[in-house]
């Protein structure tokens, strides 16, 4: 089966109804040199962060991103921007293979596709006023103007997320986690994008202010009509924002499905332990469901399992399946394709359960 087959097989619209994508991921691989220690560092081996991962993202529409610390989520929405290079694979926007182009060819594409960092500390420049990083943006694009009219537009932009534009000549250490993470989504909007991946927006704020944070991005989405690749490990925020899910294992993506179908029905053995883990309202509800525990640790990136690599943690390899069977998931990678679920999913013997 080839990437753009896995891709049609996996996407099959978007959740609003059927259109081009906005962006189109296709067969997308990142590895990282291993190299050894010594005045003559060689190569030894590469990190396997993405592997053959593909996708589509529609226009208007929030594809949740999942996984473990270390899956390549963070990687993968890097390389949706050609903030790093991907080792191969394709990033079709506009028609265009965005890791064929260089940062000067990348220039101007910029505008349509932009990024909100996970850390509201970091991401911001302790050195530069509000006003200064919102409009950052803007000068670089020649798009300022003149006058009071840069001005104008900054002001508005802090308007648009809900700061107060009297507090732009502030600096960022002057104001809380999560307006500064506002901050960051202002200088995100400057260019008026057309997708945003948002790296774990939330994750560093706490939960009272998650709450405001994500209902800003929903309403700036229904605003704007803006597309996001939303990356999170925290499936409690992932099912309130999102329209469809993939999921991410070691580099790849094991299922794709609309959001309520993937938590009412899912078919991996990977999802429904990560579902299984979410703690339900109703305390009767939490002490009788079923609680999928994975054991052992995730296997290490540079020397990844044959075939399926979530077969070390496999509940149903260790317990459910013949040996014949585990020979397929040690000898066969497992193709992303719905095998009678509704959805598609990377297990070869995927079987839908309903958790939650």
């Amino acid at each position: 089966m080839t990437a753009a087959n896995v891709v049609d097989a996996s996407v099959g619209g978007a959740a609003g109804g059927a259109g081009e994508p906005v962006l189109a991921v296709r067969d997308l691989v990142k590895h990282f040199p291993v190299r050894s220690r010594g005045l003559v560092r060689r190569r030894i081996g590469d990190v396997h962060a993405v592997c053959g991962v593909s996708f589509d993202l529609f226009g208007n529409e929030t594809l949740g991103l999942v996984g473990e610390s270390g899956c390549g989520k963070t990687t993968t929405g890097r390389l949706l921007l050609n903030l790093l290079k991907a080792t191969s694979g394709e990033v079709i926007y506009g028609g265009r293979n965005l890791v064929e182009l260089s940062a000067a060819q990348m220039r101007p594409l910029r505008r349509d596709l932009q990024i909100v960092f996970q850390d509201p500390f970091a991401s911001l420049d302790p050195r530069m006023t509000v006003n200064e990083i919102v409009a950052e943006p803007l000068q670089i694009h020649g798009l300022y103007g003149s006058g009071t009219q840069g001005r104008d537009k900054v002001r508005e932009l802090l308007r648009l997320v809900g700061l107060n534009p009297e507090h732009g000549n502030r600096y960022s250490h002057e104001f809380s986690g999560g307006q500064r993470q506002r901050i960051g989504i202002a200088r995100a909007l400057a260019l008026r994008p057309k997708a945003l991946v948002l790296d774990e927006p939330v994750s560093a704020l706490d939960v009272s202010i998650q709450a405001g944070v994500i209902n800003l991005l929903e309403d700036l989405q229904d605003e704007l009509g803006l597309s996001y690749l939303f990356i999170s490990h925290d499936l409690s925020v992932i099912r309130h924002i999102a329209d469809r899910v993939a999921v991410m294992y070691l580099g790849r993506i094991v299922e794709i499905a609309e959001k309520e179908q993937l938590f009412t029905n899912a078919a991996h053995p990977y999802t429904q332990a990560l579902i299984s883990a979410i703690p339900l309202p109703d305390p009767r509800k939490e002490r009788t469901r079923k609680r999928i525990t994975l054991t052992g640790d995730v296997p290490s990136p540079v020397s990844p399992p044959s075939g399926c690599r979530f077969r070390s943690r496999c509940p149903k390899f260790a317990n459910m399946l013949s040996e014949a069977e585990r020979q397929k998931c040690v000898n066969e990678v497992p193709a992303l394709i719905d095998r009678g679920q509704g959805h598609p999913s990377a297990c070869h013997y995927a079987e839908a359960v309903k958790l939650i």
